[in-house]
């Protein structure tokens, strides 16, 4: 049987260097996991009256329904996010939003979940993680305790090409998605 992750990325710039982990990240699953990022970029902001069954001159878009079952179809979810003024960046919140509704069909109920987090500070992304566990908590996602990826000054730890630039960085990274995948295997089915 082989399970399928979700990979989010909390940045829309092609390039960015949380599109650059993700990509990585990518490479690092082992066999029976099919692990591939979903695209939030072109998803709407997100707005009740779509899913108001008495604003009906507001249909819910095409792109809500199509995340959703993505999301649904998943066995895990991967979030890779940069830190946006100390939160995780707006269109990643949207995409948590989308998913969240409607109250009676949450898409992200019960999912297993891992983060990884960087800045180009010395932080790692430790306030847009921590944000991002809260947000999620509410959905019951289980999810690892440690370790916890902040990747500190990511623009010297990966370079232009993809690859990450410190081997330590890059074990410790395939060690935790050794461990996520585990997690992912033990609520699969």
């Amino acid at each position: 049987m082989t399970m399928k992750i979700s990979v989010l990325v909390g940045s829309l710039r092609g390039k960015s260097f949380a599109r650059r982990i993700a990509n990585q990240t990518l490479t690092m699953f082992p066999e029976g996991i099919d692990a591939s990022i979903v695209e939030i970029r072109d998803l709407p902001l997100y707005d009740f009256d779509y899913d108001d069954p008495e604003v009906p001159e507001k249909p819910t878009p095409e792109e809500y329904r199509k995340f959703r079952e993505t999301i649904k179809a998943s066995d895990g979810i991967l979030f890779v996010t940069p830190e946006n003024n100390r939160c995780i960046p707006a269109c990643l919140k949207n995409a948590v939003d989308i998913g969240s509704k409607p109250n009676n069909d949450v898409a992200w109920t019960g999912i297993p979940v891992g983060i990884i987090s960087h800045s180009v500070g010395r932080m790692g992304g430790y306030s847009s993680q921590k944000n991002l566990r809260l947000a999620l908590s509410y959905f019951d996602m289980p999810t690892l305790g440690q370790p916890e990826v902040f990747i500190n000054q990511s623009h010297d730890r990966i370079d232009d090409e993809g690859n990450f630039t410190d081997p330590k960085t890059k074990e410790f990274i395939e060690k935790y998605i050794a461990r996520f995948a585990d997690l992912v295997a033990e609520h699969a089915g």
